[in-house]
């Protein structure tokens, strides 16, 4: 056997003298201000990019781009938007094809796609598409972008991050096991790989010049098993990486209570001071548990997926006493949740929903007729661009004749609303009030029971 390969064989058996061996130094630190119930945490994420200038608020999510572009959006639309995040995520589904491109350009992704004062976040897959199974080897994965599958080894990874040039990314894992019936053999091998990828990239960042000041985020697996996924976030823990993605969580893998009872086992077995990001969730009443089960930050891809619904997001999150707050009109969207209540066919929280296409409680549909003679805004008292200017009949008009304009002034309502909802849940953490943001987000379907399964021992 190979030093190299005795190396990668020793680390993921969890020997801890191997790790003093990997030296990534690590400057992003999370400060945290306030924590609640032992879970809950406010606080602040400095020292990021890598001239550590920038700094995320925690609970908070991410900027979710299509190849650095806000979907919709060109770059001065999207800057009408207030409180943006500092963090902008691109994934190698989108960037894998343009390798080649890249290489030539020499001077990395963020000064090709034209992004200036922004920390760079590179992902593996697309929250927002879907991710065929059953590619995965010991050796590598596969993204899928618009020439259909691009395999990745190790090699091939590193050399995209390389010419990327990202601030921050997510190590190469093998995520594959977020369906129910995946075996304890399928979700222990994937724990296996996952470290052995992750000790290997760590391997090849420390060596790399052009990595230097890059940050690397290790890749929490262990599909519904528990013992797999604190296992998974142990060994995660002992390696020098500035924060931890946790994967196979997502949105229809399983149900709301499961996922919170693993979350919570795994943030508990990860260092404070580091960063806790949620691959795939997005619903707000998903965010809501999820950040009392000690999530830290979220891919901000949900307002493109109401977005492309024709849909608007609409749902109350004021804990306030003052009701006219920009984007905070709780007379409003109650008034507008009972007359629509009847009309949708939704979810309730806790089941299983593979389809991304379904209207949810957060949204009104504006392609239904009922809204071409509403002279309302989206929400009263929004602030953003289209509620200012536009009618939800308006926005009816557009849709129903395919009117391109109808994509832009909903990404930007529903990306205002979006970020304008976590500014509530650090309010609510700052002053106890989140069991009234909890029922001010759920409405009446707050106290609904769910049947909730149990991990897996």
């Amino acid at each position: 056997m190979t030093p190299f390969c005795s190396f990668l064989s020793a680390a993921a058996a969890g020997d801890d003298d191997i790790f003093p061996r990997l030296v990534v130094p690590v400057r992003m630190k999370l400060e945290l201000s306030r924590v609640i119930n032992g879970r809950s945490r406010l606080g602040v994420l400095k020292g990021i990019g890598r001239t550590g200038q920038h700094s995320l608020e925690v609970p908070g999510c991410l900027l979710y781009t299509h190849l650095g572009t806000v979907p919709h959006l060109t770059q001065d639309t999207l800057h009408t938007v207030s409180n943006l995040p500092s963090v902008t995520q691109v994934t190698l589904s989108n960037i894998a094809e343009h390798h080649e491109v890249l290489e030539h350009f020499k001077d990395g992704f963020r000064k090709f796609a034209g992004l200036h004062d922004t920390v760079l976040y590179c992902s593996l897959h697309d929250p927002a598409a879907p991710c065929p199974t059953g590619y995965t080897t010991n050796k590598t994965v596969s993204v899928w972008g618009s020439p259909g599958r691009i395999e990745l080894t190790v090699a091939k990874f590193m050399a995209l991050q390389k010419t990327v040039q990202p601030d921050w990314y997510q190590s190469m894992a093998d995520g594959e096991t977020w369906q129910n019936n995946t075996s304890r053999k399928r979700v222990q091998k994937s724990v296996n790989r996952t470290l052995a990828h992750l000790d290997e990239c760590l391997l090849v960042h420390q060596n790399s010049q052009e990595l230097e000041g890059v940050e690397v985020f290790g890749v929490v697996e262990g599909g519904d098993i528990l013992e797999e996924r604190v296992r998974s976030a142990r060994e995660t823990a002992k390696r020098p990486v500035a924060g931890f993605c946790l994967d196979g969580l997502q949105t229809g893998s399983m149900d709301q209570d499961l996922r919170n009872q693993l979350t919570a086992a795994v943030t508990k077995e990860l260092p404070e001071d580091k960063p806790r990001l949620l691959q795939g969730v997005g619903h707000p009443d998903e965010v809501l548990a999820c950040v009392e089960a000690g999530v830290d930050l979220f891919e901000g891809f949900f307002p493109f997926q109401v977005t492309e619904r024709g849909c608007a997001l609409c749902f109350n999150f004021d804990i306030s006493p003052d009701p006219e707050r920009a984007g905070r009109a709780p007379r409003a969207v109650l008034e507008l949740n009972k007359e629509d209540d009847a009309a949708r066919d939704t979810e309730p929280n806790g089941e299983l929903d593979l389809d991304q296409t379904q209207t949810m409680y957060f949204e009104i549909n504006l392609k239904d007729k009922r809204h071409q003679d509403d002279f309302r805004p989206l929400v009263e008292g929004c602030g953003c661009y289209c509620c200012m200017n536009h009618q939800r009949a308006y926005l009816h008009h557009l849709l129903v004749t395919n009117e391109l304009l109808a994509g832009v002034l909903l990404m930007i309502h529903n990306t205002a609303h979006y970020l304008s909802f976590f500014g509530a849940v650090r309010e609510a953490l700052a002053k106890d009030r989140l069991d009234l943001l909890k029922r001010r987000v759920l409405g009446k379907r707050g106290g609904m029971d769910t049947s909730a399964k149990e991990p897996r021992d």
